[in-house]
Order: structure tokens, then sequence, then C-alpha cells
């Protein structure tokens, strides 16, 4: 599939911009428009889900979910090659949202289509994300790489639909 961004007002509510998914850890990772959530275990054929992700055992994420604004700051840290890199997914999270800061999910559950997530904890970037895509990726990232969410209830999501923030 090739990946397209899709354009962002400011005056739009928070949208899901971008999803991707590796099949293992340190595998590529690929774009796709939708997937299903599965409850308390991650995206469909997802490195999280099967259990292949580097960090599962120790520290793993069910899901892992980055602004686009982090990848602005990103970009701004970084050499060309990165910041064209960052926008297919060398930041190797799964979700990318648009018009909302990841701290705003802080103790949030949040719905993006037909499944409800929660804020689980902060990713930082660690030293192997450097291995897979490329050196300098973790420092680039530094304070800014996103954040581990929970599947609560699963679901298909698409990008192009709207996060809401559930009370």
């Amino acid at each position: 599939m090739i990946f397209k961004w899709l354009s962002f007002k400011r005056d739009q509510a928070p949208f899901l911009k971008a999803i991707f998914i590796a099949t293992a850890a340190g595998a590529p990772v690929r774009s796709v428009n939708s997937i299903t959530a599965i409850t308390q275990r991650g995206l469909h054929g997802d490195r999280y889900t099967e259990d292949k992700g580097h960090w599962q055992s120790i520290d793993g994420c069910q899901v892992t979910l980055i602004s686009e604004q982090d990848i602005g700051r990103a970009k701004k840290a970084t050499s060309m090659e990165f910041q064209k890199n960052l926008d297919h997914g060398s930041h190797r999270r799964n979700l990318v949202i648009a018009g909302l800061k990841t701290k705003n999910l802080e103790g949030k559950k949040f719905r993006i289509g037909g499944a409800v997530f929660s804020y689980d904890k902060i990713r930082p970037p660690c030293g192997y994300l450097d291995q897979v895509s490329g050196p300098g990726m973790c420092r680039a990232l530094s304070h800014y790489s996103g954040i581990c969410i929970r599947v609560v209830s699963g679901g298909e999501i698409v990008v192009g639909e709207v996060l809401q923030i559930l009370d």
C-alpha cells in the first residue's frame, strides 16, 4: 500500500493520520489504511500482538502512538534523509494522530473508529531504534517519542477517523 498523509486543519477534531505495523522485531514497517484492534492484545498482524516485539518480554506495549507534532519535533532534530523516513514510519510507532498532543491522553480512555483505547505509559526511544531505523533516530525522537496504549475494546480503525476522548 502506498502511504498517504491526510491534511489537517486547526479547527478539525483530532484524527488518526496513519497506521503502521511490522510483523516482527526489526521487520520493516508497512502502512495500512485500516486494521482490527484486538481487546487486550494490540493490532492484528503487528509484532506486539504476536509477542514478536523487541522489548515485548520485559517492557512491551499493546499499541504505540505518536502525534504529528512529535514527529515534527523529531524532524527538526535530524537530517533530511531521516525527515522523509519519519513520514514513512521509521519512528516505528503504530498509530499517528493529528490535532492533539499525546500528553492530553494521559489517564484517559478514547475511541478511534470501532475501538476504545486507554493511555498506558510513555514510550521512550531505545538504542534498538538506531539499529533498525538508522543511527541518530533515537536522539531525534528524544523526549517526544510517543506513548503506549491499551486496547480496552476491540474493533476496526481506519485512517482519517476522529479520535474522541471519553468521559
